[in-house]
């Protein structure tokens, strides 16, 4: 069937045609655009490794700061899986021998016994505070320093869960940006590519710009990773923080009752 524009100019209209890959075909410029098998017979072809093969020096630059960014993120991801892991296990052993713990001795028994716990950690630097007082006085007289000192040992303890968690945040926020970047100039080099063929045709522009997204979705498999488990280790060093806070008010209660003025 036969239309035409304002401007007099014949298009053919075709029926609604799905092609084997799924891609329907509604209208066809003839010489300029191409038909839905065509188009479907081009990406069949398309290769991720052909086309950063192809790519040129920059790009594949871009393409291997990504893949660094990638493989350093997915290390840290690793990392503090396992040591979250760690921690709450330690923290549930130690923390039910302590709340078991009738003084501060058998206490001190259970950190030693638990040493990779925060909560061990948290309780030495309370217990060398307790005992630089009972030392002086016999009995605790200044429970200030005694929170004081317990605050320090959170405020480590939280730092080291914190290690490298900037690392998963740079590569969340400036991945798509480099990918980006590389899309950019991979576009500019297509259409300069393009115009120098002096064809218009999707045939002659499709593997140039095919090569520029790839750094896009590069970017963004380094980025989306990246960000999903920052937000999500957050809310675990988040939930650390407030259980370090409840077990140093256990430990003052526990001190206050073997040391009472």
């Amino acid at each position: 069937m036969r239309s035409s524009d304002s401007t007099g100019r014949n298009y053919t209209k075709f029926r609604p045609k799905q092609s084997d890959c799924g891609v329907y075909d509604e209208y066809s410029r003839k010489g300029a655009i191409l038909t839905a098998d065509q188009v479907c017979a081009f990406w069949l072809q398309v290769n991720f490794f052909d086309l950063v093969k192809g790519a040129t020096l920059l790009a594949k630059s871009i393409l291997v700061i990504l893949l660094l960014f990638s493989i350093f993120s997915w290390a840290i991801i690793f990392s503090k899986w396992s040591m979250f892991r760690r921690v709450r296990l330690a923290n549930a052993q130690f923390l039910r021998l302590f709340r078991k713990a009738n003084g501060l001795d058998m206490a001190v028994q259970a950190a030693r016994q638990f040493a990779g716990s925060p909560l061990a950690a948290i309780f030495e630097f309370g217990f060398e505070e307790v005992e630089r007082q009972v030392k002086t006085r016999g009995t605790i007289h200044n429970k200030l320093s005694l929170e004081r000192s317990l605050q320090l040992g959170i405020s480590e303890e939280l730092a080291k869960m914190e290690r490298q968690m900037s690392w998963l945040a740079t590569t969340a926020a400036v991945s798509p940006f480099i990918g980006l970047f590389g899309t950019v100039l991979g576009i500019i080099d297509a259409f300069h590519a393009l115009g120098l063929a002096g064809s218009a045709s999707l045939r002659a522009v499709a593997p140039g710009i095919s090569e520029a997204l790839v750094a896009t979705a590069a970017g963004l498999a380094a980025a989306i990773p990246a960000a999903i488990f920052y937000n999500y280790f957050g809310h675990v060093i988040r939930e650390n923080g407030a259980r370090m806070e409840d077990f140093a008010l256990e430990f003052m209660n526990l001190a206050e009752r073997n040391f009472e003025d």
